[in-house]
């Protein structure tokens, strides 16, 4: 039986990190990945260019996430500086875009993974290797001990890239609600029709709960950054663990199509423009609100003819249109499981260390990266905590 100091599970990003902080400690080092190659969920993150971090200052940054007292002994011990000179030291630069996002400046993830992987010099890497399981002492499918071992297997989402459920039973470790985030929704009717189309800066909100931003509609449901963050929210309060079955996902949301405008402002400027403009179709009077293309389906669904006249329209459609314009429903039916972007839930935060990544249960025994209680939106949030969490398991763990 082979024998290690440290032993890694996953070779994600949080897992290559862990790996490499170790190394710089001890010289047994061991990452172990199910795929043949490593970092797949790391190639397909900022649409393959790769938002390695988030550049705002750690006390702003922390503040984004719910768990951010968890997370700062990590942000501090891997600042941003620190990981961006870890790249440039090899000669890789980035860029600083729109809300202090950082990209490569070649474009392209797959240079940021080649960096790693050449860090990894000092560690024994073992593709194709599924751990199956960790008995005793650390025994990894009856083939290597481990002094030390730490888990970074990812969450439940994206499989193709290894993520899988069963990964969270290699411990016995407690684990809060697995649900989908950051997911596309599906809905009860088919959109094929509108397909494509997208509603600019509008609200979306289930429940009480509202969030502005662009919505995409795809064949089987809606998409785009207002749908995405919201379902966070959506998956949060549906009572459902996929440790043990698959959500019943049944509900409403609802669009404002004119955040801009109150009821009573297109209460006003209705009446003025009814009768100024008497003659000119709905349809085409709705361009002034709606995306073209998305007109005909708007008014389909709320039962008004879009060659109607305004003057000709009585007073109970237009109040349907102001109703619709500012709460424009769907029925939701489920998550879009294949597209979810991150987990929500995972290792129990109550039983791990902030300032070692290490379990309080089992000495020895680390986590690092999605496989956590931790997420955070879009925007390269979510590498800062695997990059973070990752390098300080494996400091903590290399230390003698």
């Amino acid at each position: 039986m082979e024998k290690y100091e440290i032993a890694v599970i996953g070779a994600g990003p949080a897992g290559i990190m862990a790996a490499i902080a170790a190394s710089q400690n001890s010289s047994s080092v061991i990452l172990l990945e199910k795929n043949s190659t490593p970092g797949r969920k790391l190639l397909m993150t900022g649409g393959g260019r790769c938002n390695i971090t988030n550049q705002k200052p750690i006390k702003k940054l922390l503040n984004i996430y719910p768990q951010k007292n968890f997370l700062k002994h990590s942000f501090y011990t891997l600042t941003n500086e620190k990981l961006l000179s870890f790249f440039e030291n090899k000669g890789l630069y980035f860029i600083e875009e729109e809300d202090n996002r950082i990209f490569p400046q070649t474009e392209k993830s797959g240079d940021v993974l080649k960096i790693l992987v050449d860090y990894l010099e000092n560690v024994d890497v073992r593709y194709d290797f599924e751990v199956k399981s960790i008995v005793d002492n650390f025994i990894i499918n009856d083939e290597i001990m481990a002094d030390k071992v730490i888990v970074a297997t990812g969450g439940a989402t994206y499989p193709q890239t290894g993520c899988d459920i069963k990964n969270y039973s290699l411990t016995s470790h407690p684990l809060t609600d697995i649900k989908y985030g950051l997911v596309p929704l599906i809905s009860e009717k088919d959109l094929s029709d509108i397909a494509g189309i997208t509603l600019y800066d509008v609200i979306v909100s289930y429940k009480k709960s509202k969030v502005k931003g662009n919505v995409l509609f795809s064949h089987v449901g809606l998409t785009g950054p207002g749908i995405i963050n919201l379902s966070n929210i959506i998956s949060e309060n549906i009572s459902y663990s996929l440790l043990e079955e698959e959500p019943n996902a049944d509900f409403e949301i609802a669009i404002d199509l004119c955040p801009d405008f109150t009821r009573e402002g297109l209460q006003n400027k209705f009446t003025i423009d009814f009768q100024s403009k008497g003659k000119t179709m709905i349809k085409n009077y709705l361009k002034l609100f709606l995306t073209n293309r998305f007109i005909d389906f708007f008014l389909d669904e709320i039962g008004i003819d879009g060659e109607i006249q305004l003057s000709r329209i009585d007073k109970k459609s237009k109040n349907r249109l102001i109703e619709n314009l500012k709460r424009f429903t769907f029925e939701i039916k489920g998550f879009n499981r294949d597209l979810a972007k991150v987990t929500i839930g995972g290792v129990d935060l109550d039983y791990v260390n902030p300032k070692t990544m290490e379990s309080t249960l089992t000495p020895n025994l680390y986590f690092a990266g999605e496989i956590l209680d931790l997420h955070g939106p879009t925007g390269g949030y979510n590498l800062k905590i695997a990059f973070s969490t990752g390098y300080l398991a494996g400091i903590s763990a290399s230390e003698k």
